[in-house]
């Protein structure tokens, strides 16, 4: 048996808690070195270059990239979810056209990403309102790292396929050879020839087609269900639209937690460069929880994924309490973090007295917020591990973007001030977790997921 069969077997059959983690932690590795590429930016331009430049890589560029390419690496989590399934069926050749229609899908939201970003990322910087003395510096990034996103697609589409095969390894080291790269590369430019902003734009895209080589040698060479075959690229119909009715979905959330956010970083760009800096702070800092979080859901995905596909029901229910368990325990484990840790934390990436002082304040009250997170990953990953796709959109829409909006527009010109902006967070969670548990009871009752084998 090969080490991906074995690897699969285990996700059906092994302890459910141990090999959740075992496949939890190369995902969580591979999370965090995707997040480097932004972080070593930020760090090195702030310390090295100055806040506005450290606000230029974060704060609105941050946002909107965010916003496009979640829109497709949430399409991307559809090829994850029907390979996984087909794995656990045991359907091959099914799995087979499903990775070719994916690799098609890749390069095409590469293209699109492209071209979208280099003709409308003024006009997107402008309607957030960005800072002026920091606007030129914005445009310049988004411009450069919009080259990079054909290597994105490509490195996020292939490992949501080898993740949902039940190999979470590869990526990682995929990802650890982007980042290395990104972090040489980021000094080079910086350090040595003082690039600036265009310098670590320029050392994220080359890192990132790094990974997305190095991604494309592994598939097209290996011997597993998840061969690659450049000929066989195409987008097939069937498989198109069972990765879009799983991953469009995906995308929307996604897009709706960008756009949200969006609204939110335009309201804090209001308040100056100095609290976009402090904002784009807590933004890394606070990535390390989502690096963590997120990774868990996608583990909890596949896991679920595949056992639903074998039709083991009972390991969907106790999967879903356990990733639970797991998700309090990290989340507790990061808030007290967080608190304890802020000023190392904010000397990292500045020592200008007036961004560390705003720091301070939005690390003390964000970082509690979390608790409000703790179920919503679990709930919505298990959902869509399953296919159910459409109400879960739903919730987040209304739960997280709509919501928001209303705050933004209602609550925030009535009592104006940083604080009540970031109430928008908890407050959207603690009415997304509510919805999400009432579906989610619901829709196990309703597939009769309760026996041994179904």
């Amino acid at each position: 048996m090969t080490e991906t069969a074995q690897e699969k077997n285990a996700i059906i059959t092994g302890t459910i808690w141990k090999q959740l983690l075992l496949f939890f932690f190369p995902l969580l590795g591979g999370t965090f070195f995707q997040i480097l590429y932004n972080t070593v930016d930020a760090i090195v331009v702030g310390r090295f270059v100055g806040k506005e430049a450290l606000s230029a890589v974060g704060g609105s560029t941050g946002i909107l990239i965010s916003l496009f390419v979640g829109l497709f690496v949430g399409i991307s989590a559809g090829s994850s979810v029907v390979v996984a399934q087909f794995v656990g069926a045991g359907r091959r050749e099914e799995v087979h056209r499903a990775v070719h229609t994916s690799m098609a899908l890749a390069l095409i939201g590469g293209v699109v990403l492209n071209v979208t970003l280099l003709l409308f990322s003024e006009t997107m910087l402008r309607a957030m309102g960005t800072p002026e003395d920091i606007a030129g510096l914005s445009l310049l990034y988004m411009r450069i790292y919009a080259c990079g996103m054909l290597g994105n697609m490509i490195y996020n589409f292939g490992a949501s396929i080898l993740r949902g095969a039940g190999n979470s390894k590869a990526p990682f080291c995929f990802l650890v050879a982007g980042a290395l790269a990104n972090i040489i590369l980021d000094l080079v430019t910086v350090m040595i020839f003082h690039m600036g902003v265009w310098g670590v734009a320029l050392a994220t895209i080359l890192s990132q087609y790094v990974s997305a080589a190095a991604t494309l040698f592994y598939m097209i060479r290996s011997k597993e269900i998840y061969r690659l075959e450049l000929r066989r690229i195409r987008v097939e119909r069937e498989y198109f639209i069972r990765i879009f009715r799983i991953g469009v979905p995906a995308a929307l959330r996604s897009l709706m937690y960008s756009f949200s956010n969006v609204l939110i970083q335009r309201c804090i760009n209001g308040f100056g460069t100095d609290t976009v800096a402090a904002w784009t702070v807590w933004e890394r800092i606070d990535a390390i929880y989502w690096m963590i979080i997120n990774s868990l859901g996608i583990a909890v995905t596949t896991f679920i994924g595949q056992n639903y596909g074998a039709g083991r029901y009972d390991r969907v229910r106790r999967c879903v309490r356990e990733g639970m368990v797991i998700s309090a325990g990290f989340t507790f484990f990061m808030i007290a973090v967080f608190l304890t840790q802020k000023e190392p934390f904010l000397h990292l990436f500045t020592g200008d007295p007036a961004v560390m002082e705003i720091g301070r304040e939005v690390i003390e009250f964000m970082a509690p917020m979390l608790i409000a997170y703790i179920s919503i990953e679990i709930l919505s990953s298990s959902l869509q591990g399953m296919g159910a796709v459409v109400i879960p959109t739903i919730i987040t829409i209304g739960g997280v973007c709509l919501l928001r909006i209303v705050w933004i527009y209602t609550v925030v010109p009535r009592w104006q001030g940083l604080h009540t902006i970031l109430y928008s967070y908890p407050f959207s969670w603690l009415v997304s977790s509510a919805a999400f548990w009432i579906y989610y009871e619901y829709f196990v009752r309703k597939k009769r997921i309760y026996s041994a084998r179904g």
